[in-house]
């Protein structure tokens, strides 16, 4: 989208601004380019919607996780809203995974977590292959808890991230919470909320910038990388963002912090019992740290 702005010193300029989706598009060339007309051969074998994540199972053995937007479906209160919000149900197994590529861009927010999640699948035979592109993969460690957080490091954190708050608080130093529900957040971490609507005052100024993946499926990730200060930490976290990093790192991130499915029916089986990651981290999922460079080299090696 281009934007016009005029300026006192002269005719109108032009202003490009991020394209939402641009991520997922770029990831979904990526893929195709990879699989070729194998793609056109992988369905859906299993899907589960659980009430924190949706889990799905692809013909080809991979399974792949997103964030379940409960609270952004308030119209889905009777069976013929909630058949709008996904109209698959029942209909899921069988289908081939490109019939679910528009959907990534619908309307409906619950579309667009099915999309991801199978783009999560999609992605996970290719993780192996990340070290040979020269970006360190980390097996088993929660980035969150991890990542190094600079004595004076001015932080912004993007949802309320559990593990990076508690970190921030102990710190004893002032930080900024950006989200969009501040009654997910503790009484002493309320004095650090910021609105969403500020969120273009206050990441320009984070030098440490933790991101949650939720913001791929409401399509705001790309202006929020767009407005980080150049040479910030930022870190990316969450299933929902757990696929090819390559859009991600030309982009700014320099850390991802994704899942891993390693048993995707046991996976399945515990989110359809109202499962959340305390039930299956180490057990049928496991956590992935993947890095642009490598912090002790100082390598930035060409993106994927």
């Amino acid at each position: 989208m281009i934007t016009p702005s005029a300026t006192h010193a002269g005719p109108a300029v032009t202003e490009t601004l991020p394209e939402p989706g641009a991520i997922l598009k770029e990831t979904l060339a990526e893929l195709r380019a990879r699989l070729g007309d194998r793609i056109d051969e992988i369905t859906v074998e299993r899907v589960s919607i659980g009430i924190f994540f949706i889990g799905v199972k692809l013909s080809n053995g991979s399974g792949g996780l997103c964030f379940t937007p409960i609270k952004e479906i308030p119209d889905a209160v009777c069976c013929p809203s909630s058949l709008r919000a996904l109209p698959w149900s029942g209909k899921f197994r069988g289908r081939r995974v490109t019939d679910f590529f528009d959907a990534l861009f619908d309307r409906s927010v619950m579309k667009r977590a099915v999309g991801i999640a199978i783009v999560n699948a999609l992605s996970a035979p290719f993780f192996r292959e990340i070290p040979s592109a020269g970006y360190p993969l980390d097996h088993g460690s929660d980035v969150l808890e991890v990542i190094g957080i600079p004595d004076d490091a001015n932080v912004v954190v993007i949802g309320a991230l559990v593990p990076i708050l508690m970190r921030l608080k102990s710190r004893g130093k002032p930080f900024s919470i950006i989200e969009m529900d501040p009654r997910t957040l503790k009484a002493d971490e309320m004095p650090f909320w910021v609105p969403v609507e500020k969120t273009n005052e206050v990441v320009p100024l984070a030098d440490l910038l933790v991101i949650t993946g939720t913001t791929l499926l409401f399509h705001s990730l790309e202006s929020i990388l767009a407005s980080a200060k150049p040479g910030a930490e930022v870190v990316l976290v969450g299933p929902t963002a757990s696929m090819l990093p390559g859009a991600f790192f030309r982009r700014g991130v320099t850390v991802m912090g994704g899942d891993h499915v390693t048993h995707p029916d046991d996976l399945l089986d515990i989110l359809s019992e109202g499962g959340s990651g305390y039930h299956f981290f180490g057990k049928s999922a496991e956590r992935v740290i993947i890095r642009r460079y490598h912090p002790a080299f100082g390598e930035k090696p060409g993106c994927c």
